[in-house]
Formats: structure tokens, sequence, C-alpha cells
């Protein structure tokens, strides 16, 4: 972890970044937040990985649950440059929270104050190096993605993961690296973090919003960079079914960047390796992450050497 957290406007010191039990977010899940990665790029610096995105689906994800944050967009952003050169860190994770903090105590919330932290830490591949080598091994959960009748699963919010935390704790108990969530109707909807792509003779086909998805950042990088290769890309509503009949599943995320899915429910993909569309588009992404792609560099929001 970082030595320094920013919070409410200021760096303070890792252990004095607290808060007071009775915060609103605590007892109720009424937080948001985003994952972020910085990478450090061939010229020694570090770059933030699609940055505008990410505090644009924060401050919607606020909204969502009636959160204005205190701060500007680009005030985030030049705290979120201000806590990376703090830390130290050329490559790091990014977490900026807003959370509703100690106040009137009840589910109503908006008499409460709005908090903002960010922080970063050195955190390497989520499913692990080999997991984006060769693929991990996924079920389908018991667990159904929350749907729009209930909540809003288009926003970041904190509360909601609870849905993710279940189905991750019943995949490691049965043995698996990662869940995969159908939707309240059946189909195929996300991992517990992470957005999936399915291939099938050369077309790759991937859940739409329809389905209660989390909108990605890296699911749009990913199917940009798919259809700049020629693919041909369909969001649909996809059959349990389909996952045992796909040559190639992968999965995106900030955490997981670009994995591939070698097995569901003991089931092999394809021939039970990383498949060809999946490396050739890894390789890309993997470039543009790390700021090795000339087409995709309008992608990185370099930090400045020097904050003022």
């Amino acid at each position: 972890m970082s030595h320094q957290i920013w919070m409410n406007g200021d760096l303070v010191g890792h252990e004095d970044a607290k808060v007071h039990v009775l915060t609103h977010a605590l007892h109720y899940g009424t937080s948001v937040f985003e994952g972020v990665r910085a990478y450090e790029t061939p010229d020694g610096g570090s770059a933030v990985f699609r940055h505008q995105d990410h505090i644009d689906r924060l401050f919607r994800s606020a909204a969502l649950y009636h959160m204005e944050i205190p701060f500007s967009k680009d005030e985030i952003r030049q705290a979120t440059f201000e806590t990376i050169t703090a830390s130290g860190l050329k490559s790091c994770y990014i977490r900026p929270l807003v959370f509703r903090g100690a106040g009137p105590m009840g589910l109503y919330p908006l008499d409460c104050p709005v908090d903002v932290i960010i922080a970063v830490w050195a955190w390497g591949a989520y499913l692990g190096d080999e997991g984006k080598l060769n693929g991990v091994r996924a079920r389908v959960s018991s667990w159904r993605r929350i749907s729009s009748d209930a909540l809003i699963p288009t926003a970041k919010a904190g509360g909601q993961y609870l849905n993710s935390i279940l189905a991750k704790i019943e995949a490691d108990k049965a043995g698996y690296e990662e869940a995969i969530l159908l939707d309240a109707n059946g189909y195929v909807c996300e991992g517990t973090g992470e957005n999936l792509f399915l291939v099938k003779d050369g077309v790759v086909h991937t859940p739409g919003f329809a389905n209660d998805i989390l909108e990605g950042i890296n699911r749009a990088a990913a199917i940009e960079i798919l259809r700049d290769q020629g693919y041909e890309v369909v969001e649909r509503n996809i059959a349990r079914g389909e996952l045992y009949r796909a040559d190639e599943i992968f999965m995106t995320g900030t955490a997981a960047e670009l994995t591939p899915i070698r097995e569901v429910d003991d089931q092999p993909v394809g021939d039970g390796t990383r498949g060809p569309v999946t490396t050739e588009i890894q390789a890309i992404f993997e470039d543009a992450l790390h700021g090795r792609s000339e087409r995709y560099a309008d992608w990185l929001d370099k930090v400045p050497t020097a904050v003022s």
C-alpha cells in the first residue's frame, strides 16, 4: 500500500486515513468506486489507462445513487496524479472511492456527507500471470447477477458487490479461480469482476446491457481492438450451454486485464489452452496498457513528472 492516501482534498498518512464507525457506507453499502490502473511506459514515466472514462463512470455511478461528489472531475484527475506521485510507484492499481460518511443513521442517506478517497498500491495480475498465459478454471455460479429491477447494475456501487463476493467464495470453495454469473433470465452475464467474451467460428460474442452487465471500460477497449482487427463482435443473449460449445472464452477487467478461461464446469474450452483470437487480442491489449501502441496512445493519461 502507498504510505499516503488522498482524503477529501489532502494527502494523509496511511495510518491516519480513518472513518467513523457510524459511517453510513459501512452500515448500508452507500458507496461507489472505480478500479483503475497506471502502468510504467517505455519512456520511464507512468500513465493511467483510460483515466477520463473511469472518472466519468465514477461520477455517473455517484449520480445514480444521489451522491454529489464535492470535487470536479479535473480535481479528481489531479488528485489521482498527486497520489501516484506521492507513492513513488510507476505501475499501480488505483482506487477512488466515494461514500456517504457519518451522519444521521437510517436508510435515508441524503443528509449524510459525501466523502472521497483515492488510494494506490502495487498489484499484479488479479488472476495471476499463469492465469493470463494459460487460462483459469471457472464455474457457473448458483448466484444470479443482480437485476435492474432490484438495483442498478450499470453503477459500480459498493453494496452491490456482495453479489459478486458470494459467487467468488462459492467458486473458490469448489476449487475454481472464477465464477460466471447468469442474469435473472438465465443468460450469461459476467464474472465476479469481469466482462465475458466467447469466440465461436471466428465470431466474438459478448453479453449486452440487457443482461445487466457492468459497463466495462476494458470491455469497450477489447471490442474496439477486436473490430479494428476485423473481427465481428455481436452483443446478444448468450445461453449457458454456449459456454460449453465455445472455441475460446476470455474475460476483461481492470484487475484481471485480459484473461482466458480454459475450463467451465470441468469442461475444457476449445482444446483447453489459450486460443488464437485471445492470444492476438491479448497481445495488442497489453501493448496498449503499457504504452507500446501508437494506435491506442490516446487511451493513456500521462502522470506529470511534477505535480504543482
